[in-house]
């Protein structure tokens, strides 16, 4: 992009691809779909597509030997090959899943619930929802209780953000947590008389607030979206 002093939205608007792609691809790491490779080579045909998909050869083509190497390194040598390379990173996509997973591990808007052993993402039902994927979503699950009514409905469906790293709460912030009891969503405070707990609050004044041993904290997630049926 710098040879052709465009940025990352100038391509995305000439290639017609999703908004934040390249950014999420540059620091993530990862490479593009074919079709999104398609897309950048229909929009910019002076590319050389085996240097696009491969990093081998120059990057511009060149009259007469669109696939040539000056490096001697090898390249894709024919249609055929990138097409095969195109074929393969679409059996890649395809492996891997899309959309939100629906965790089917109740968030207990009440008391604790008892001991669950967790579940596997790849058995989860997903859900494709662009709002939440852009604001970086993990996962989906489901409210059980009243005890965050009026805020959280039983049966809404909260789109969660995991946090890696747990340095420190944002008090008054409602989180997700994974607790030896169960997931609870709560609104979370300084337990004052107790350095080693949490003070969990829920919305409902019928339920009263409790103590919660940080040791006994799994993971913590912040909610970034709600889905509510009506």
């Amino acid at each position: 992009m710098s040879h052709k002093d465009i940025n990352d939205n100038q391509m995305t608007i000439a290639a017609g691809l999703s908004v934040g792609l390249l950014g999420k691809a540059k620091s993530g790491g990862k490479g593009l779909s074919s079709s999104s490779i398609e897309k950048i080579l229909l929009a910019y045909d002076d590319i050389n597509p085996d240097w696009l998909l491969t990093g081998r050869g120059p990057m511009l083509k060149t009259k007469g030997t669109p696939n040539a190497s000056p490096t001697g390194d090898e390249s894709l040598s024919s249609p055929k090959d990138t097409n095969k390379v195109l074929n393969k990173q679409e059996k890649e996509a395809r492996k891997s899943p899309k959309g939100i997973p629906l965790i089917p591990l109740e968030a207990v808007a009440g008391f604790p619930a008892a001991d669950s052993e967790g579940v596997y993402l790849e058995d989860c039902e997903r859900y494709t929802i662009p709002e939440f994927e852009a604001k970086g979503a993990n996962f989906l699950i489901r409210v059980s209780g009243d005890s965050m009514f009026p805020l959280y409905n039983n049966g809404d469906i909260i789109a969660c953000r995991k946090i890696s790293d747990i340095l420190f709460f944002q008090w008054g912030s409602i989180y997700v947590l994974d607790t030896s009891q169960g997931a609870l969503v709560k609104r979370v405070e300084e337990a004052e008389d107790d350095a080693e707990s949490i003070l969990c609050i829920s919305e409902n004044p019928r339920f009263k607030p409790f103590h919660l041993p940080k040791s006994d904290i799994r993971s913590l997630s912040t909610i970034i979206g709600l889905v509510r049926l009506v």
